[in-house]
C-alpha cells in the first residue's frame, strides 16, 4: 500500500504569500518616460492632447489671464483632429464679452452656432441668449429682439422672456411690451405642487418619505425657481406698467389682471402693493393710503402686509393714533410678522412708554432673529432707559452682523460717551469716521472729544476737515477762529469770522470779531473800514462805537468828535430805556397796590404819570445833537468802560468736559436716533 504514497519535497512547500510582489507591467507608470508605444500615442490626435491644453485655457481664463487663455484655445481650435472646436470658440466669445470687446464676441458666437449640429438644440439656444445678450449691451435692440423672439419660438424660459420686455422696453414698443409680458407669464414653472407635501392620510411610512423630501434638495431647486421666476414677473411688471398705458395707475392694472389669470395669481396682490409704493415715490400719500386699505378684507397675510405698510406711513407722518391701530390690526392679522411687530413698538416708543416698546421689539426678535431693526430699536429703547450696558451689548451684537453700519458705529460711540469713557468712544468714532470719511458731524464729534481731552492739535485736525465738508457749521466755525486766536495767528481767523457773518449777517458779534482780528494783527486801516461798515449796518451798536472812538482817537481822525456825539447819545438812551423799564415795574407795582387798597385815585394816577412824562422828556432834551461837541473827558469814561469783544463775545463750542453733549446734536442730520420700521 504504501508503493502508492509519495511524499512532497521539503523544497516544494507552497508559500503563503507568494503573487503578492507580482504585478502587470501596464501599471508601472515609473518608466512611462521610456516607454516609447505610450509617448508616441500621447504625442498623436488619439492620445488627446488638446484636452490637456483646455484645462490650461479653463484656468488662464478663471485667472483672468484672457490674451493667454485665447491664445491657447486657438491652438486647440486649429487642430483639425479636434471635433468639439464650436464649443470652445463659445468659451472664446465668454473672454471677449468680459473684455467688453462685443463685435468679436459676436462673432465667436455665430462661428460656434455655425459648427454646433442641430441636434444639440439646448446648447444652440444658450448661444443664441449670449447674442442676444452681448446686442443689448451693444444697443443693437432690433437684434436682441430677433434673438430671443426665437428662443421664445423654440423654447420659451424665463430670462429669454424678460430680456425680450427690457429690449422692448429700450425701443419704447407698448404693444410688444405686452405680449412679452403674456408670453413671460406663460413660460411653464416645472415644478410640483405644494400639495404634494402634504400627506393624505395617517400613514406613518408615507409621512416618514414626505418628511425626507420636504427640505431636500429638489425641494430647494425648485424653491429658487419659482423666487427667481416671481422675481421677473415683479420687475417686468414695475418696469412696463407706467410706460404701456396713458398713467402708471391703469398700466398696474393691466399688470394685475393679466397675473390673476396665470399660475402666479398670488403676485396680484404684490403688484397692488408695489402699486402703493409707486404712488408714494410720487409724493401721492392720499392714494397709496387708499390702494393699501382695499386690503384690509383680503386674507390675513396679505392684510398684515398691508396693514404694516399703514402703519408705517401714518407713522411717517406723526399720526401715531392710525400708525398704532394699523399696527394692532397687521399683528392680529399676522402674530408672526417681525414687521408688525416692529411698528407696533415704534408706536409705543413714540407715546414714550419704552419698556411695552421693547417687549414689542423683543418678540419680533423672537420671531425673526435677523430682524435689524428690532434690534436696533431695542438698543435706542434701552438707551433712553438709561441701562446703558444692555443697550451697548445690542449694538455690538447689531454691530457684529452690519459691520459698516454707520448708524450702529454711531450708538456704540454715543454709548461710551455717555458712560464718560471718551477713549473708547473716540476709538469707535474713528471707525465710523472710516465708513463715512465725509461725514461732518462725525468729524466734529471727534474734534470736540479731544478738545475734552486736552488735545488741541488733534482736535484742530478734525475741526478743520469737518469744516472743508461742511464750511456752514457755526460752531465748528467759531472754534476754528478762537484756536488761531488763541494761537496769536488773527490774520487767519478772520477768514473764519467772514464765513460766520455771511451765514448769519443779523448776528453783529461776527462781523466786529473780524474787525478785532484786523485790529490786532496790525491793520489799523483795515479794522476802521470795518467798524465803519458794522456801524452802517448796526448804527446803535455801542461796542462799535467805542472802538471807532478808539481808533479814530489813536490815529487822530477828525470824525472822532462824531462817533463820540453817537456813543454819548446811544448810552443816554440805553440809560433812559433801563430807567423806564424799572419805573414801569415800580408803576405796575404801585397801581396793583392802589386798586386793592382805594378807590377813586385817578387823579393821583393822572398827576404820576405827567410828571414821569415831564422827567423823560427833559432827559432826551439834555443829550447831545449830533453837532455838538464831545466832552474830552470822556476819554477817561470810554477806557474805564471798554471791552474787546474778543473775549466775552466768544463761545466756544461745548465739549464733554463742560457740558455732556446730547445726542440729538449730532445726531439729527446724518445719522440719527430715528427708529427703523419696515
Amino acid at each position: 500500500m504504501m508503493e502508492n504514497v509519495h511524499l512532497a519535497p521539503e523544497t516544494d512547500e507552497d508559500d503563503l504569500y507568494s503573487g503578492y510582489n507580482d504585478y502587470n507591467p501596464t501599471y508601472d507608470t515609473e518608466e512611462l518616460e521610456n516607454d516609447t508605444a505610450f509617448q508616441q500615442a500621447v504625442k498623436t490626435s488619439h492620445g488627446r492632447r488638446p484636452p490637456v491644453l483646455f484645462n490650461l485655457a479653463s484656468q488662464y481664463s478663471a485667472n483672468e489671464m484672457y490674451p493667454e487663455a485665447l491664445n491657447t484655445y486657438q491652438v486647440i481650435v486649429k487642430n483639425k483632429m479636434f471635433s468639439n472646436a464650436g464649443r470652445l470658440k463659445v468659451n472664446m466669445g465668454n473672454i471677449y464679452l468680459k473684455q467688453r470687446n462685443y463685435s468679436k464676441a459676436i462673432k465667436f458666437y455665430r462661428m460656434a452656432l455655425d459648427q454646433i449640429p442641430s441636434v444639440h438644440k439646448e446648447m444652440r439656444i444658450k448661444i443664441m441668449q449670449n447674442i442676444g445678450v452681448t446686442f443689448i449691451k451693444t444697443g443693437q435692440y432690433s437684434d436682441a429682439i430677433n434673438s430671443f423672439e426665437h428662443i421664445m419660438r423654440m423654447a420659451p424660459s424665463l430670462k429669454a422672456g424678460f430680456n425680450l420686455i427690457l429690449s422692448y422696453f429700450a425701443v419704447g414698443d407698448r404693444e410688444k411690451m405686452k405680449k412679452a409680458f403674456q408670453k413671460l407669464i406663460a413660460v411653464p414653472l416645472e415644478t410640483d405642487e405644494d400639495g404634494k407635501y402634504i400627506s393624505p392620510n395617517d400613514d406613518p411610512h408615507t409621512n416618514l418619505v414626505i418628511e425626507a423630501i420636504k427640505n431636500d434638495h429638489l425641494r430647494q431647486m425648485e424653491r429658487e425657481r419659482k423666487a427667481m421666476a416671481e422675481k421677473y414677473i415683479m420687475t417686468a411688471a414695475k418696469l412696463i406698467a407706467p410706460v404701456i398705458e396713458t398713467s402708471f395707475a391703469v398700466g398696474y392694472d393691466w399688470c394685475v389682471e393679466v397675473v390673476k389669470a396665470s399660475q402666479y395669481v398670488e403676485l396680484a396682490n404684490d403688484l397692488e402693493i408695489n402699486k402703493a409704493i409707486m404712488y408714494l415715490r410720487q409724493k401721492d400719500f392720499n392714494q397709496a393710503v387708499e390702494t393699501l386699505k382695499m386690503f384690509e378684507k383680503k386674507d390675513s397675510s396679505v392684510k398684515s402686509a398691508a396693514a404694516t405698510n399703514l402703519s408705517f406711513l401714518y407713522y411717517l407722518e406723526n399720526e401715531f393714533s392710525q400708525a398704532s391701530s394699523y399696527a394692532d390690526l397687521a399683528v392680529n392679522s399676522d402674530r408672526y410678522n417681525p414687521s408688525a411687530l416692529t411698528n407696533k413698538g415704534n408706536t409705543v416708543f413714540a407715546n414714550g412708554d419704552y419698556e411695552k416698546a421693547a417687549e414689542f421689539y423683543k418678540e419680533a426678535l423672537r420671531n425673526d432673529s435677523s430682524c435689524t431693526e428690532a434690534l436696533y430699536n431695542i438698543g435706542l429703547t434701552y438707551k433712553k432707559l438709561n441701562r446703558l450696558d444692555e443697550a451697548l451689548d445690542c449694538f455690538l451684537k447689531l454691530h457684529a452682523i452690519l459691520r459698516n453700519s454707520a448708524q450702529v458705529l454711531y450708538q456704540i460711540a454715543n454709548i461710551y460717551e455717555l458712560m464718560e469713557d471718551p477713549t473708547q468712544a473716540m476709538e469707535w468714532l474713528m471707525q465710523l469716521i472710516s465708513v463715512v470719511p465725509t461725514d461732518s458731524r462725525a468729524l466734529s464729534k471727534l474734534g470736540g472729544l479731544y478738545d475734552s481731552e486736552g488735545d488741541k492739535s488733534q482736535a484742530f485736525q478734525y475741526y478743520y476737515e469737518s469744516y472743508r465738508y461742511f464750511p456752514s457749521n457755526i460752531e465748528v466755525i467759531e472754534w476754528l477762529g478762537a484756536y488761531y486766536i488763541d494761537t496769536q495767528f488773527c490774520e487767519k481767523a478772520i477768514q473764519y469770522f467772514e464765513r460766520a457773518s455771511l451765514i448769519q449777517p443779523t448776528q453783529v458779534k461776527w462781523q466786529l470779531m473780524v474787525a478785532s482780528c484786523f485790529r490786532r494783527s496790525g491793520n489799523y486801516q483795515k479794522a476802521l473800514d470795518t467798524y465803519k461798515d458794522i456801524h452802517r449796518k448796526f448804527p446803535e451798536n455801542v461796542e462799535c462805537l467805542r472802538f471807532l472812538v478808539r481808533l479814530c482817537t489813536d490815529i487822530g481822525l477828525k470824525e472822532v468828535q462824531e462817533y463820540a456825539t453817537k456813543l454819548k447819545r446811544l448810552e443816554k438812551m440805553k440809560e433812559i430805556r433801563e430807567q423806564r423799564t424799572k419805573s414801569g415795574r415800580d408803576g405796575s407795582g404801585g397801581l396793583r397796590g392802589r386798586r386793592d387798597g382805594s378807590a377813586g385815585s385817578d387823579g393821583g394816577q393822572n398827576c404820576g404819570a405827567g410828571s414821569r412824562g415831564e422827567r423823560l422828556s427833559a432827559q432826551l432834551r439834555a443829550l447831545p445833537r449830533m453837532e455838538e461837541p464831545y466832552d474830552s473827558s470822556s476819554n477817561k469814561e470810554l477806557d474805564a468802560s471798554y471791552v474787546d469783544p474778543l473775549g466775552p463775545q466768544i463761545e466756544r463750542p461745548r465739549t464733554a468736559a463742560r457740558k455732556r453733549v446730547d445726542e440729538d446734536d449730532f445726531a439729527d442730520e446724518e445719522l440719527g436716533d430715528d427708529l427703523l420700521p419696515e
